[in-house]
């Protein structure tokens, strides 16, 4: 079989020009494959750095938009329905509970328009959110409703454009009632889903219940799931408990980053495979003109054909012969092609400025199947050869 890889070189290097054309439908098929398949990750990549790490095991749940019925139960989102959902939902962590408020915030003749969130201690930290300066929130400061404050970054840097927001004192306006607050800390900007460190400010709820509405109603419950890969699942069991408890739909809106992405990544490797599956025609289009090519070559080497069958070659041998030819124009088309879809790959996630990512497991299906295109498409013309009378060969010449 190695002497017939190396005749088949040889007889490549002598047609340069059928050869190229012979590969051309191999290398664009192949290539095609790669690209589309890297682009389908990359982009799930992207998807993913956008939400960050961070959050990803939290399901969010708000009031609904609607209701449809008129004995429909309006969900308060209480303390004991807490205790409930707790119970009643599985993989559940813990079930953190928020308010929020729009607010504008005062330094002197500086103001910032923003949405406070009122949130329970270590709810920062659940949520991945990491202070540049300061210090978090502690059970105390909820306990006794302090008027403690935590800004994200943008907002400290539009109140205090020196830097040093820790120790100085704001007012917030909510409605005409103003509040006096003491910064305690800033966050460091990073990408988190469910909670913004740039834009978002964060007081006790503690301070909440006790000076804006006392005992409130959550306005946001957070779920945080005992791992990320619940929280698909969680949406839907949250879903159908709260239309059970309600007995309407759309009671509660239900979100997760986690879900979202699985959605968007299931979109796109769908997409990917279509597209894929397109690109492959071009293999087998490839394969097509390939067997063309072949059988011309069978043609044109009768002779040689009808000399080796004299001197003793067996069919099997002959048909070997051409399939190796054949199967070895596919590889080296596979080849080049994993290559330049590599290369095309890389340019186009430079310029978009997206995460590199190759999919090898796409490359190595890629090149098995360029290479059974080629001794698929390849067996027929071998075949012919094989059954070559050697009289008739010669005579023929």
């Amino acid at each position: 079989m190695l002497e017939d890889f190396i005749n088949a070189l040889q007889n490549f290097a002598r047609n340069k020009t059928r050869t190229f054309l012979s590969l051309l439908g191999v290398i664009i098929g192949v290539a095609s494959v790669i690209v589309i398949t890297s682009m389908g990750q990359s982009s799930t990549k992207q998807i993913q750095a956008t939400f960050g790490s961070s959050g990803l095991d939290l399901v969010s749940v708000s009031s609904g938009f609607m209701r449809r019925k008129r004995d429909a139960i309006t969900l308060t989102f209480d303390e004991t329905f807490r205790t409930d959902i707790f119970n009643r939902i599985k993989n559940v962590k813990k079930v953190w509970y928020k308010n929020s408020l729009s607010a504008t915030l005062s330094y002197g003749d500086t103001s910032v328009t923003s949405t406070c969130s009122a949130i329970e201690p270590g709810y920062l930290e659940m949520c991945g959110l990491t202070l540049d300066y300061g210090e978090y929130f502690t059970v105390t400061d909820d306990v006794a409703g302090a008027q403690k404050i935590i800004l994200g970054s943008e907002v400290a840097e539009g109140l205090f454009p020196d830097g040093d927001a820790v120790g100085k004192d704001i007012i917030i306006m909510s409605g005409s009632v103003p509040f006096g607050f003491h910064v305690i800390g800033v966050l460091k900007e990073q990408t988190s889903g469910m909670e913004s460190s740039t834009t978002g400010v964060y007081i006790p709820r503690g301070f909440y219940s006790k000076k804006v509405t006392p005992n409130p109603s959550a306005s946001t419950i957070m779920l945080q799931a005992t791992s990320p890969s619940y929280c698909t699942q969680m949406v839907t069991d949250v879903t159908a408990y709260a239309k059970q408890k309600s007995g309407t739909d759309y009671s509660v809106s239900v979100q997760s980053m986690q879900s979202f992405i699985d959605q968007m990544s299931s979109i796109t490797k769908t997409l990917s495979l279509m597209l894929s599956g397109i690109a492959a025609i071009s293999l087998l289009v490839g394969g097509i003109g390939i067997m063309n090519i072949m059988i011309v070559t069978v043609t044109e080497r009768k002779q040689e054909i009808g000399i080796r069958k004299a001197l003793g070659a067996s069919p099997s041998a002959i048909r070997q012969q051409f399939l190796v030819e054949s199967a070895s124009i596919t590889l080296m088309g596979g080849s080049i092609g994993i290559l330049l879809g590599i290369g095309i790959s890389v340019a186009v996630e430079y310029v978009r400025s997206q995460p590199y990512a190759i999919q090898w497991q796409a490359c190595v299906i890629a090149f098995v199947f360029s290479v059974f295109v080629g001794v698929f498409f390849g067996f027929n013309p071998a075949s012919r050869a094989a059954k070559l009378d050697p009289v008739t060969a010669l005579a023929d010449d």
